[in-house]
C-alpha cells in the first residue's frame, strides 16, 4: 500500500485498529485510483476474515440480503470475525438499499466497509452513517506515484520481462491526476505503444502514447472535489473565465456530465436564488438536455448554463433564509402552530378552535390579510433577507408596504 500515511501509518487510527486484531465498520471518501479497494482487501488478508465485495452500480437489496446471509453462516462457522462487505460507490445506494445494512451491522454479522467519491455527509443516509467512521483519502502524492510506478516494474510480470528507464517523471505523474489506477494504465499503454525490451519514458513518449495534450490536465494533481470546489466558486464570484476553464478540466478529465450539471442546479439556487430566479429554470433544463444528449455534445449545454449562472446578479437569502430557520428550530424545538393555522376536518378539532379567527387572504383587497403565522413564542423572527439587488430590492419594498414594521423589512 503506498500513501495515506495519514490514516494507516503507525500510531494512525487505522493501523491502530488493524494491530489490535479488529476493525470496525467505516467509510473511505476519496478520489478514484487511491488505494480504496486495496485498503478493504488488506484488512481482510490481515484479519483473515471473509471478505465480500458489491458494486453498487449494479447491486440491490436481494444481493446485499444474500451476502448477509452468507456471512452470518461463515460467523456461525467460526471463522472469526465479522466478515467485512466492500461496497464499491456505496453512494450509488438508494435510501432502501442502505436501509437493509443497518441491522447486520448493528447485529456485527458484518464490518461495513464503503468507498465512494462523493460527500458522505449528503449522500448517505444519518442512520447508516453514524454506524461508520469516515476516513478521507488524498490524491497520491508524488512520491507515492513514483513509488507505485517502481514497484509495478519491479513485480509485474510483463514489466519484468522489459527494461524499462524513467528517464522524465512529469508528464507521467501529471496525466495520472494523482490518480494510482490511472497512472498504471497510462504506464501499461505507454509500454504496449513503444514496444521492444528497452523502454524510455520521456514526457514525449508520454503525451504520444496516451494522445493528450499535457495542459488539459491537472498539474497538482487535486482531487476532483477541489476543482468542482474552484469551479462553484468561480461561478459564485462572477467570473465566466475561469467557471468555463474548471469546466473545461472536468470534461477532460472524464467528469460524468450529470455531477457538473447536479452542481449547477445547486448553485443556481444557494448562489443566485431570488436574484434571478430563471437561473434555476435554466440549470434544471440544461440538467434534462445532458442527461438526455450526453457526451460530447451536452458539454455545449454545460457551458451555457456555466456561463448564464457566472454573469448572473447574485444573493444567497434563500441560502441562508433556511439555514437560519433549521437553526432557530434546533434551538426552540417544535412549537405549537397557531389555532387559526390548524386543519379542522373534525367537530372536535372545530370544537377546539382550530381554525378559528383564519383570513383567507383571497377575501381581501391585494390578496393579503395581516395576520399571525408563526408560534407565538417566536413571532416577528426574520429568516429571509432580501439582497441588494434590482429583483429583491422589489421584493423588499412589497414586504415592507404588506407587513409595515413587523419584520424590520
Amino acid at each position: 500500500m503506498v500513501g495515506q500515511q495519514h490514516i494507516i501509518g503507525p500510531g494512525k487510527p487505522l493501523r491502530r485498529a488493524l494491530d489490535n486484531g479488529g476493525i470496525y465498520s467505516c467509510i473511505f471518501w476519496g478520489p478514484p485510483g487511491v488505494g480504496k479497494t486495496t485498503l478493504a482487501q488488506i484488512f481482510s488478508h490481515t484479519l483473515k476474515t471473509p471478505f465480500f465485495k458489491l458494486s453498487a452500480i449494479n447491486a440491490g437489496v436481494k444481493d446485499v440480503r444474500e451476502v448477509i446471509e452468507k456471512a452470518q453462516k461463515t460467523k456461525f462457522m467460526g471463522s472469526g470475525g465479522s466478515a467485512i462487505l466492500f461496497i464499491d460507490e456505496i453512494h450509488r445506494f438508494n435510501k432502501g438499499q442502505q436501509d437493509a445494512l443497518l441491522g447486520a451491522v448493528e447485529q456485527g454479522i458484518i464490518t461495513l466497509i464503503g468507498a465512494t467519491t462523493e460527500n458522505p455527509s449528503f449522500e448517505i443516509n444519518a442512520a447508516l452513517l453514524s454506524r461508520c467512521e469516515v476516513f478521507v483519502l488524498e490524491s497520491l502524492k508524488l512520491n507515492d506515484l513514483k513509488q507505485l510506478v517502481l514497484n509495478a516494474c519491479k513485480t509485474d510480470v510483463q514489466l519484468l520481462q522489459k527494461n524499462i528507464i524513467i528517464k522524465e517523471w512529469d508528464a507521467l505523474v501529471v496525466i495520472s491526476g494523482g490518480d494510482g489506477r490511472k497512472l498504471l494504465n497510462a504506464l501499461e499503454i505507454i509500454v504496449n505503444f513503444k514496444g521492444g525490451k528497452q523502454i524510455t519514458i520521456t514526457n514525449k513518449l508520454v503525451e504520444d502514447a496516451v494522445q493528450k495534450k499535457l495542459a488539459l490536465f491537472d498539474k497538482g494533481g487535486e482531487q476532483h472535489y477541489d476543482i468542482i470546489s474552484a469551479f462553484i466558486k468561480s461561478i459564485r464570484g462572477s467570473d465566466p473565465n475561469a467557471a468555463v476553464y474548471y469546466l473545461a478540466r472536468m470534461i477532460e478529465g472524464g467528469q460524468d456530465p450529470k455531477f457538473i450539471a447536479r452542481r449547477l442546479l445547486i448553485s443556481a439556487s444557494e448562489d443566485i436564488g431570488m436574484a434571478n430566479p430563471n437561473a434555476l429554470l435554466l440549470a434544471n433544463a440544461g440538467f434534462e438536455a445532458v442527461n438526455n444528449i450526453g457526451y460530447p455534445e451536452c458539454r455545449i449545454v454545460l457551458s451555457q448554463i456555466t456561463i448564464y449562472l457566472a454573469t448572473s446578479p447574485k444573493s444567497n437569502a434563500s441560502y441562508m433564509a433556511i439555514n437560519k430557520a433549521q437553526s432557530h428550530i434546533k434551538q426552540t424545538g417544535d412549537l405549537s402552530i397557531p389555532l387559526s393555522l390548524r386543519n379542522a376536518p373534525t367537530k372536535l378539532m372545530k370544537d377546539l378552535d382550530y381554525g378559528k379567527g383564519y383570513k383567507y387572504a383571497h377575501d381581501y383587497p391585494n390578496n393579503f390579510a395581516q395576520q399571525e403565522f408563526l408560534p407565538i413564542e417566536i413571532s416577528n423572527s426574520v429568516y429571509y433577507e432580501p439582497g441588494d439587488n434590482p429583483p429583491e430590492l422589489k421584493i423588499k419594498e412589497r414586504l415592507k408596504s404588506l407587513w409595515k414594521d413587523k419584520y424590520g423589512y
